[in-house]
């Protein structure tokens, strides 16, 4: 079940590889998430020393009274990574022109998960190419519907 996502991020870049990755959160944050609250925008995943982070994310505390006064809702969290997937990761991060950006963040049993990809910008041109792509498929939809009744 997706809990937040980043809407914006499939227009903006053009998805090369997927990638699934846990979370280190602490408890506020987990409950926080559940709740569907948080936010994606702006955010992207950095690898460095051998491990990834997610930075740019916010994730407020799930009953503000309650959490540490120290608490940043925009902290850097660590994503739990095979060591397979964070040497690919740092490899994409080094070449000109990738970035590596979350999707969104999801459940999966128990566990609390981000899906990321590493994405190319696109230019406007294939931005363009979206959005028509995307309405004409609206425009079938609103066309069978209309014929059902």
């Amino acid at each position: 079940m997706t809990l937040i996502e980043n809407k914006k991020v499939g227009l903006k870049y053009e998805f090369l590889e997927e990638f699934s990755a846990g979370l280190e959160l602490l408890g506020l944050e987990t409950k926080s998430l559940r709740a569907k609250n948080g936010s994606l925008e702006g955010s992207r995943v950095l690898v460095r020393g051998g491990e990834a982070y997610l930075v740019g994310a916010t994730i407020p505390p799930a009953q503000i009274q309650n959490a540490p006064e120290e608490y940043d809702p925009a902290r850097v969290r660590r994503l739990l990574l095979s060591r397979k997937e964070i040497l690919e990761l740092s490899e994409a991060e080094a070449k000109k022109g990738l970035t590596i950006v979350p999707i969104s963040v999801y459940t999966k049993g128990r566990f609390i998960k981000l899906r990321l990809a590493i994405g190319r910008g696109k230019i406007k041109s294939d931005k363009r190419e979206a959005i028509k792509a995307r309405e004409a498929k609206i425009e079938i939809g609103r066309a069978l519907r209309g014929k059902d009744r």
